[in-house]
């Protein structure tokens, strides 16, 4: 299904053994299937504070029939109604790698998703500056874990070693990688290499938008 039949509600229900289990099977007693689900604790919970339990769903579900069964747990003390993150932030860039080379990376992707979201698009920019091999590999293999993600831009002077191997896993997952022109060996694992920092941002939107020409698979291998 579409993300834009994705439905999603913010549950207020108290952290107790038994209520996520109830939840879950009411979504699943309406025919709602769950495609994500995030639970923010609260801390320093006393009896009258409730976490919140975020949740996207799709499914041929009767809407007021599955929001009043939510109402009616025991453990549940309101449930409200939002529109799904794919429809608001929609499609991900995410952009890692050293904060001068990142901020221009994020300049000329930002700039683009301009162009595409005052037409209707919902393309939102992720960054993160960050050094070192073992941090990169890190956040790198963390973007497989990430939702709504279509593509990754690192952007520094060197990465290679763990990076690469990082590198690898993230396109065995489906998302495509570009580098800028970079000493390392990142270069030779990512799927476009980039000289400039601008221009690989605007190729990293392009790439996602689902109105403009520029497809990476096409150009796989390339250096610009």
């Amino acid at each position: 299904m579409s993300e834009d039949n994705l439905k999603a509600v913010c549950i207020y229900a108290r952290n107790q053994k038994g209520v996520l289990k109830e939840i879950a099977g009411t979504f699943a007693d309406h025919n709602a299937n769950i495609v994500m689900i995030h639970l923010e604790t609260i801390h320093g919970r006393t009896e009258d504070v409730f976490d919140e339990l975020y949740i996207e769903y799709e499914g041929d579900v009767h809407q007021e029939d599955l929001m009043s069964a939510l109402h009616e747990l025991s453990g549940v003390r309101d449930v409200i109604e939002h529109v799904s993150f794919g429809d608001i932030y929609g499609k991900r860039v995410i952009i890692i790698g050293g904060g001068a080379q990142v901020a221009q990376v994020a300049m000329g992707a930002v700039n683009e998703a301009d162009r595409h979201n005052i037409r209707g698009e919902r393309i939102s920019v992720d960054t993160i500056p960050l050094v070192g091999e073992k941090t990169l590999a890190q956040a790198v293999d963390a973007v497989t874990r990430l939702p709504r993600v279509e593509i990754l831009v690192l952007a520094g002077s060197i990465m290679g070693g763990a990076v690469s191997e990082s590198v690898d896993r993230v396109k065995l997952a489906g998302i495509p990688v570009i580098a800028l022109n970079m000493a390392g060996s990142v270069a030779d694992h990512a799927d476009l290499v980039v000289t400039d920092p601008i221009q690989a941002g605007v190729f990293a939107v392009m790439h996602v938008s689902t109105i403009a020409v520029f497809d990476v698979n096409r150009v796989r291998g390339k250096k610009f």
